[in-house]
């Protein structure tokens, strides 16, 4: 009975619960339609529960499959399953049980959302066993994941999108994607370890020209989005007073993801994983006051649209 603590702890931090940030994406379709209803809120939360579950099954999942490559790895030897701590038959089975239950409260909100879960455990499952080593793949399945979960909002809310949101959450992701294998293969071609195989196969310059090319459709699609309902965009053309954030965002991501900036901050948070520019990216000042920015004059938006101020 000792033992049993320790393997809860194991197994609670083998979820990854830090990454469940990631799932608050779902509130994307409430925010960005300015929705103030308490049951669409209530079911995008439902929606973000199920979320947790399904890509916390997904992590014990890849930490199996993975375990003896994070064994040799400098960092990833900590994590629970590669340690020992946690014991591969308790992850299996905790992995199978958190699916099950992710699907059973997707469907109780909506088959629609049990769907979308479905499908993100898919093309996970597939990145796990593989796709994660298939260049320019592996990018794609990164950035459904992000899209997946915009999705799953919608589904559960029953609000209706507009195009551009959907390309601009596509977009942006796949932004994230391209930005943390830019930063991956720096650090490895600095460090002369290759801490993912996929790394032999990009190059500095290809990823800086997606970058380029990722980086300016994003931001063309959500300006496009921003131009209001002419365009089937957002309900009024006010958000345009958003975008300059938008620009700052991604600006400030890349000045982030810049080899020089990154080993700046390695050197100055030497706790943080720089492998994984989002650790760095949710403590950085500039990105929060961004954020920040953003969402102050959304809200300021979208209440004078409601309420008659601004058409």
């Amino acid at each position: 009975m000792a033992e049993q603590p320790g393997v809860i702890q194991a197994l609670i931090a083998a979820c990854r619960p830090r990454q469940w940030t990631k799932n608050l994406l779902v509130y994307a379709s409430a925010l960005f339609s300015f929705q103030l209803n308490a049951s669409i809120w209530w079911a995008s939360t439902e929606a973000l529960l199920a979320f947790c579950l399904i890509s916390s099954a997904v992590y014990l999942l890849n930490d199996v499959i993975d375990r003896d490559a994070d064994r040799a790895h400098p960092s990833k030897c900590r994590r629970p399953i590669a340690s020992g701590a946690l014991p591969v038959p308790v992850a299996l089975i905790a992995a199978a049980l958190i699916a099950l239950l992710s699907l059973v409260i997707g469907a109780a909100v909506t088959p629609g959302l049990a769907a979308v879960i479905a499908g993100y455990a898919v093309i996970q499952i597939a990145y796990c066993l593989g796709l994660k080593r298939q260049p320019l793949l592996d990018l794609f399945c990164i950035a459904s994941g992000f899209l997946l979960r915009a999705l799953a909002g919608l589904v559960a809310t029953g609000l209706g999108a507009s195009p551009w949101f959907l390309l601009t959450i596509g977009l942006l992701a796949l932004f994230l994607a391209v930005e943390k294998r830019k930063a991956e293969l720096r650090i490895s071609l600095d460090r002369g370890v290759v801490t993912r195989q996929v790394l032999l196969r990009y190059s500095l310059p290809l990823l800086q020209r997606l970058e380029s090319l990722v980086a300016s459709s994003a931001f063309m699609a959500y300006a496009l989005w921003s131009a209001g309902p002419t365009l089937r965009g957002a309900s009024t053309s006010w958000m345009l007073l958003t975008v300059p954030f938008v620009i700052a965002g991604i600006f400030r991501y890349q000045l982030l993801s810049d080899p020089e900036e990154t080993e700046r901050r390695c050197a100055r948070y030497p706790d943080r994983n720089c492998e994984k520019p989002e650790e760095i990216l949710l403590g950085d000042r500039g990105i929060q006051l961004t954020l920040l920015g953003w969402l102050a004059t959304a809200i300021v938006v979208g209440m004078g649209h409601r309420m008659g101020w601004l058409a």
